[in-house]
């Protein structure tokens, strides 16, 4: 017996949310713009290397159209509808097509398993699924012949291998909107009909939380949540009407539905798609967008880049790079302590401006990037300098899915690296008295999908319960110290938030992953995953031959790059947190083992059962341990895989 679906609470919303008008609501946002703005380009495609674009009036038209022949599928209020796919026009329209219906889309991340799909397409019945293309058509024609028999109809973007030859429950996006637009036809007073039946109150999309320690939790965000973080955050200059922006990151991100649509459509921005995910840094030259977000692990590896670039340049660059760059950063570094350069500096920096900052951005893409901004973890202070020295804002935000993404960010008059800034104008920030992050305002969420309990344990008399520790400083401004939850103790009674000392660790490029261990140990130890791409480089750079990402793994002077890394973050560990010991894993953390989630936050306990002979060895004192997984390859068959890896102390020496 299926659960009772989420049941329509526009009553229960308007008394939380009296303030919020009915008619104030995404779709009536794009009917505006459509009116007003028609000829504007609201979105564009890079595809086969030619640029598409979307007017206003072009978006509201495939969005009216596809919600009209998805309505004729039995499409209605509250019917959930999985979305699954690498950004793409066809499925921001079919997103909003699904909302003009008051029914939810519900976004999945491509690289989603067939095991993980079905249990968000059971958990929130799912009958309906909008999919990119044939591989994610091919994934869930296999979930229904596994037995979910509840999936009705398949709708796809991308018609190669499928145009056609289409099987039963499966139609073309271009089909469906010619329906509809035949409907339209037909139907003189559909139109009017369609554009009327939102509501603030409806729920706007069904996000998901990480789900770290089980399945994921559904997060449903309304109209109203959403338009008040976006008007929250431009009223702090967060965003600016007519940005030029860039949609990469993933759908079922909360960062890309409130950037791509939320703001977008409040604030008409030029939404630009990449070819591919493969192509985005390369079409981010030809797109030149204002507004730019990446994470602090995508902002490092940029680093690394120009870093490799410089190496492989000209002489007279390199001597240019070397001579303007570390001043940049000293007098970047300076000005944040409040010092202001004098002459002779801001006439050097201006040089500097002309010889290597301004190609260095004009090469990147980020020439015209006015508001670059990163979140998710701490960013290491060597990239944060470094981009700010380049001559871009960029600036930390925090917030969560249960709060839009949109909470507090750094104010560009006082900057402070290890904050993550102020609250927006509308949002209240305050501790509780266990020191955890409590938030008040409009683009909080309302409560967890079916799940009462977690919703009581969550909001507590109006306030969310972040589950993030922190420290509000006199000035106003936020520190975020780690996760409540992953407060631990070691055997000596030392108080310690592993994701607080991993953050800093990943601060250097030559690691994308980290788990720290030493809960109820005598001493803290690290489970490090190399960046390849990083090491690679300065293994090439100094002689070090590898075949594979196991075997320079395990390279002596590979262990002593890291065991530098690793010494360097103890000089600002306490005496009793500090890193004994560590183990350079022959493979990254993988989301598909279950080790990590989509959005590459860890799973302890998967983690701690996986590599138990690994940790073992480190804290029985071992030199080495010879280690067996069981692995199961794409044919379906298993095997054991076998690796000897070295287990080594941490002593002060090594790289950064």
């Amino acid at each position: 017996m299926q659960p009772e679906k989420q049941p329509v609470t526009e009553t229960d919303s308007a008394q939380l949310h009296p303030e919020w008008k009915t008619d104030d609501h995404l779709i009536n946002l794009l009917r505006q713009n459509a009116e007003k703005h028609g000829d504007q380009v609201a979105m564009r495609e890079r595809e086969r290397g030619i640029w598409q674009e979307y007017t206003w009036r072009d978006y509201l038209d495939r969005v009216l159209c596809f919600a009209a022949g998805l309505a004729e599928l039995g499409v209605g209020p509250e019917d959930n509808i999985l979305v699954v796919g690498d950004n793409r026009p066809t499925l921001y329209f079919g997103m909003l097509g699904a909302i003009m219906l008051r029914a939810v889309p519900s976004p999945a991340y491509p690289d989603t398993t067939p095991e993980e799909i079905m249990g968000q397409m059971q958990r929130e019945d799912i009958r309906f699924a909008l999919a990119e293309d044939q591989e994610q058509v091919d994934k869930l024609l296999g979930i229904r012949e596994d037995g979910y028999a509840a999936l009705e109809q398949i709708i796809y973007d991308d018609p190669r291998g499928l145009a056609g030859k289409e099987p039963a429950g499966v139609i073309a996006f271009t089909a469906l909107v010619e329906r509809g637009r035949q409907r339209l036809k037909d139907e003189p007073a559909l139109r009017d009909d369609l554009l009327s039946r939102a509501s603030v109150h409806d729920i706007a999309v069904l996000l998901h939380s990480s789900g770290t320690t089980g399945a994921p939790k559904g997060i449903p965000l309304k109209h109203g949540h959403i338009l008040s973080g976006v008007r929250n955050a431009a009223a702090a200059g967060y965003f600016e009407e007519g940005e030029v922006h860039m949609a990469y990151l993933p759908m079922a991100w909360v960062g890309d539905f409130i950037f791509s649509i939320g703001a977008a459509l409040v604030l008409r921005f030029s939404v630009n798609i990449p070819e591919r995910q493969e192509t985005a840094l390369h079409d981010l030259r030809e797109i030149a967008p204002t507004l730019y977000f990446s994470s602090p692990r995508a902002w490092s590896n940029m680093l690394t880049r120009i870093q490799v670039g410089i190496d492989e340049s000209t002489g007279i660059k390199r001597w240019l790079y070397h001579r303007f760059m570390p001043f940049a950063v000293e007098l970047e570094r300076r000005r944040l302590d409040g010092h202001d350069p004098g002459t002779g500096e801001r006439i050097w920096r201006a040089l500097g401006e002309f010889l290597v900052y301004g190609p260095i951005k004009d090469q990147l893409g980020l020439a015209r990037v006015q508001r670059p901004y990163t979140a998710g973890e701490a960013i290491g202070e060597d990239v944060f300098l470094f981009f700010r020295a380049l001559g871009l804002n960029l600036r930390q935000f925090y917030g969560q899915t249960e709060n839009c993404a949109l909470s507090a960010a750094q104010d560009p008059e006082s900057i402070k690296l290890h904050t993550v800034g102020k609250p927006f104008p509308g949002v209240e920030i305050k501790l509780s008295d266990e020191g955890e992050i409590l938030m008040r305002a409009d683009n909080v969420f309302d409560g967890y999908y079916r799940k009462p309990e977690s919703t009581a344990e969550t909001l507590q008399d109006g306030w969310l319960h972040t589950g993030d520790a922190g420290i509000i400083e006199d000035d106003g401004q936020v520190v975020v110290l780690g996760r409540v939850s992953e407060v631990v103790y070691t055997n000596a009674g030392e108080r310690f938030i592993p994701t607080y000392v991993e953050n800093r660790i990943k601060f250097s490029q030559y690691v994308k992953d980290v788990c720290v261990l030493g809960q109820q140990r005598d001493y803290l130890a690290a489970l490090v995953a190399i960046d390849i791409s990083a090491v690679g480089h300065w293994a090439e750079e100094n002689g070090v031959p590898y075949t594979s990402f196991a075997d320079l793994s395990q390279k002596p002077e590979v262990y002593q790059l890291i065991r530098g890394v690793l010494a360097h973050v103890n000089e600002v560990l306490p005496e009793g947190l500090r890193l004994r010991r560590f183990v350079n894993l022959h493979k990254e953390f993988d989301p598909d083992d279950g080790e990590v989630t989509r959005t590459r936050k860890l799973r302890r306990n998967v983690i701690d059962a996986n590599y138990a002979p690994i940790i073992n060895a480190i804290y029985a004192g071992d030199d080495s341990v010879d280690y067996e997984a069981s692995i199961t390859y794409e044919t379906g068959e298993s095997g054991v895989l076998k690796r000897h890896l070295a287990v080594s102390d941490v002593t002060i020496g090594g790289g950064r």
